[in-house]
């Protein structure tokens, strides 16, 4: 069985296919040609993945060796897919959520040209090809790999209407800030070869539990890990870029916020859990970094009006609670949450991104309204995603949710205060953005009216399968406090996540935790449906337009960072360039140009002047020979 484990490498090769048959075929194959072949090796990938988690529940592990990547001496590293409880389980997350949006996008993107719905679905499988290779990496090295090729989907797609000046500085942002925490991962993966001569995750554990890394070490290393995990994963102060790339079409921001780029970050710490777990400083950090982005994002939600970026600071601020089980050492927890959110969130942005088709366009939620009658599937299917992410027992949020405040609770009650805060910031939000959205009277225009319509089946369908995951798939994380062993996820995970310790809380006290939280966020709805039921909009004031203004950081940034970089790089290049590099270089040109000139003037064919030359010169050597000369 584990010779059959080899195959794994089919699983990310298929979307590669992909990628190289729609980008090259994009001026030769049709647009639904080229849906067909985009969804269909992502389909084929599923399936493979479903494969291999059921090898991995029967207990078939393996490590799939396939050829020596780099060899430098000491260091040897493979180019090899590790196959286990947790890159299964990821694997069955992004290729199916993957392939939700790559159906959806066949009826989304159905008004591009036949060339650039090539590009744009190849650049879709590429994105889930570098995920997949991130996700199956056996070392940190091919872990990069996927990484970087991540980054670089974004980048593509986030800028994919290049045409636009203001997209393509979205893609610009998203891809520089990736680089800073990108360089942090790297200078960590130097600092383990540099002291262990490998980076395999197996070899790596066991030298730090034997001894070979010092404390400093791990905290140094996993800190820089965790640098790059803000970057990816969007955490303070590396989080601005991600609600600008609600630029790219929308079921890119599906992908990139549901189950891909944005785990990534995540999915590292889950894997690096041994080492997490031997530095306080570090879960510490990761901890107090994860709330205050969750807070700081939920914060930011609350004023927003443009219906893609409300689900973006949401996300921003899920990712948050997801570092905060990971720094309080639920990383199971954090795990279950990355699944579950993939679904609701995955879930909302295509259900917006219905919204936004029936309004022609439209992203301001303060031109839209009374939608519920309209648009009843796209309604229903957001209500679901709402009542999700806001904790509503018992859809699926509500059990990752729940487990992240409970490992919280037994590790610091008044960080359970904070979380439980943010957990009713995000239930208002969101209902203020589905009351908004789908209540009280339309305020868009009469032609946008006269033009709403529910999706295409193509779009609804992947909107109800997205709706029952959201309903079903917590599930698999059922409290010990409800049903003894219903806690599957947390079982299934427990051969990967070796650090974490099971928690002993009576179940009085987790029923009780449960229902303050319930109660509190049915409040916090009912805040908002008084609030937000017959919404006419008005201009913010005081705290509001702080926060409509996002608290002001992307001006601080542009301040502190971006106008004294880009006055550095005038100075580099007025003065540094063009008046010192380029004026010696031009200056020993002008000097050879003024030389060879001057030279010219001794052979100008005058035979008196190459007498009087020689006498000269003769003159010279006499006076040096018998004066000079000592």
């Amino acid at each position: 069985m584990q010779n059959a484990l080899h195959i794994a490498y089919l699983i990310p090769l298929l979307p590669l296919i992909g990628f190289l048959i729609t980008g090259l075929g994009r001026n030769y194959l049709s647009k639904s040609t080229t849906g067909i072949i985009g969804s269909a090796t992502v389909l084929a990938s599923f399936a493979l993945s479903v494969w291999v988690f059921m090898q991995v529940k029967g207990g078939n592990t393996f490590t799939a060796d396939y050829f020596n990547f780099i060899s430098v001496g000491n260091v040897t590293i493979p180019f090899a897919f590790k196959i286990d409880q947790l890159s299964s389980l990821f694997l069955l997350v992004v290729t199916g959520v993957s392939f939700i949006i790559h159906v959806y996008s066949t009826a989304y993107m159905h008004e591009e040209n036949q060339a650039q719905f090539g590009r744009y679905f190849s650049f879709l499988n590429l994105f889930v090809f570098f995920m997949l290779i991130l996700v199956l990496g056996a070392n940190y090295i091919i872990m990069f790999i996927g990484w970087e090729g991540v980054g670089l989907c974004s980048y593509l797609l986030i800028g994919y209407w290049f045409k636009n000046k203001q997209y393509n500085k979205a893609a610009d942002k998203a891809f520089i800030m990736n680089r800073i925490g990108d360089f942090a991962f790297l200078i960590a993966l130097f600092w383990l070869i540099s002291k262990i001569n490998t980076v395999g995750y197996d070899e790596t554990f066991a030298a730090a539990a034997a001894g070979k890394l010092s404390a400093t070490d791990i905290t140094v290393i996993t800190l820089l890990l965790f640098i790059g995990a803000t970057g990816k994963s969007a955490q303070i102060p590396l989080y601005t870029w991600l609600p600008d790339a609600m630029a790219g079409p929308t079921p890119v921001s599906a992908l990139i916020h549901a189950a891909t780029m944005v785990t990534a970050g995540i999915y590292m710490i889950a894997r690096s859990n041994v080492l997490y777990s031997l530095s306080e400083i570090s879960m510490n950090v990761v901890a107090i970094t994860g709330l205050v982005t969750a807070i700081l994002a939920a914060t930011i939600a609350l004023k927003q009006n443009d219906i893609k970026k409300v689900l973006a600071y949401s996300t921003v601020s899920q990712l948050g609670y997801m570092f905060l089980a990971l720094g309080v050492g639920a990383y199971s927890a954090g795990v279950f949450h990355v699944m579950t959110h993939a679904f609701f969130k995955a879930l909302l942005f295509l259900a917006a991104g219905s919204v936004i088709h029936a309004m022609s366009g439209e992203q301001d939620i303060r031109k839209m309204g009374g939608l519920s009658k309209k648009i009843k599937i796209t309604y229903i299917t957001f209500l679901i995603g709402t009542l999700a992410i806001s904790g509503i027992p018992p859809l699926s949020g509500f059990f990752s949710k729940d487990e992240i405040l409970l490992a919280t609770f037994i590790k610091s009650p008044i960080l359970y205060g904070v979380a439980l805060f943010g957990a009713l910031l995000t239930a208002f939000y969101m209902f203020r953005l589905l009351f908004i959205t789908f209540f009280g009277s339309f305020r868009g225009t009469e032609e946008q009216q006269h033009h709403i319509h529910e999706s295409p089946a193509a779009m609804t369908f992947p909107l109800i399968a997205l709706a029952i995951l959201s309903v079903v798939g917590g599930l698999v994380g059922i409290p010990e406090a409800i049903s003894e062993g219903g806690n599957k996820i947390g079982a299934f995970l427990s051969p990967v996540i070796t650090s974490e310790h099971p928690h002993h809380v009576a179940s009085s006290t987790e029923f009780t935790l449960m229902t303050i939280s319930t109660v509190l966020v049915i409040g916090a709805i009912l805040l908002a449906w008084f609030m937000f039921k017959n919404y006419k909009a008005k201009e913010a004031v005081g705290l509001g337009k702080v926060l409509e203004n996002k608290w002001y950081v992307d001006e601080l940034y542009n301040t502190v960072f971006v106008k004294p970089t880009k006055a550095l790089g005038v100075f580099l290049k007025n003065v540094v360039e063009k008046s010192g590099i380029d004026g010696v270089v031009n200056g020993v040109g002008r000097l050879v140009q003024y030389g060879g000139r001057q030279m010219r003037l001794l052979q100008g064919g005058q035979v008196g002047s190459y007498i009087l030359l020689m006498v000269l010169s003769m003159v010279i050597i006499f006076v040096i020979q018998f004066f000079l000369r000592k």
